[in-house]
């Protein structure tokens, strides 16, 4: 029984990899399209990073096992940094 919950893991482990690899590269492409506004290239870049961590965070550091006032604690950061994202980007165009 342990066998069969540890493979249940190992390819979520393993999907979770090939989506971080998947934004990792479409965070590579973005940087060259030139058509498209440097704001929305910057939102799109900060977006994605903010989508990797959370991914990181929930998986690989098991923020998904934990009780839901660990989860509001993890919450606080994230959102002053969310606040933060959103102070610079708009900064930007003043």
């Amino acid at each position: 029984m342990a066998e069969g919950a540890h493979h249940s893991h190992k390819k979520l482990y393993i999907f979770i990899f090939f989506v971080l690899t998947f934004l990792t590269v479409v965070e590579l492409i973005i940087p060259g399209m030139t058509n498209i506004a440097k704001f929305y290239r910057d939102s799109a870049l900060v977006l994605l990073a903010f989508g990797k961590a959370f991914l990181v965070a929930y998986y690989f550091m098991h923020l998904n096992e934990e009780t839901k006032w660990t989860r509001f604690v993890a919450a606080i950061p994230i959102s002053a940094g969310v606040y933060a994202t959103v102070l610079i980007l708009e900064s930007m165009f003043r």
